[in-house]
């Protein structure tokens, strides 16, 4: 298993993984707007892919990441956004593999972290964030607001 940044020759392939990862989160399969979305996130450097790609050439799953800024730290901050991996492929770990480069990227850009935000119900992201070091929090509210 290799794991690299992501590029615009991966787009099919990452395409068909982003679209099973929205999903996976109850979003209806949109195989043209995924890539369109993905290619402009490559195309502007709007964010960070990591890709984890097996012998054969295939990619087997997904990190991404997008830059945000602390104000009271003065610097970048990283939010992993998406992670994904092949049901076939789970197991092997890949999703650590690709948390770990994410944990890289914020060591050679000279941020000051990385959040993630999972549903309470996502059992497997739950357990799987506390095993790679990412500690609850549990002393602040997060709001949304949709449009």
């Amino acid at each position: 298993m290799i794991i690299r940044r992501a590029n615009i020759e991966d787009i099919t392939q990452l395409t068909a993984l982003f679209d099973a990862y929205r999903v996976f989160y109850k979003k209806t399969s949109d195989i043209e707007q995924a890539e369109i979305f993905l290619s402009e996130r490559i195309h502007n450097n709007e964010s960070v892919i990591f890709v984890a790609e097996n012998e054969a050439h295939m990619l087997t799953g997904f990190v991404q990441l997008y830059p945000l800024f602390s104000s009271t730290r003065m610097k970048r901050f990283w939010l992993l956004n998406d992670l994904y991996v092949a049901p076939e492929q789970r197991g092997k770990g890949i999703s650590v593999a690709l948390i770990e480069a994410a944990k890289e990227l914020c060591q050679t850009s000279g941020s000051c972290g990385m959040m993630l935000e999972t549903a309470k119900s996502n059992l497997i992201g739950n357990n799987l964030y506390p095993k790679t070091g990412f500690e609850l929090d549990e002393a602040h509210n997060y709001y949304s607001w949709d449009v």
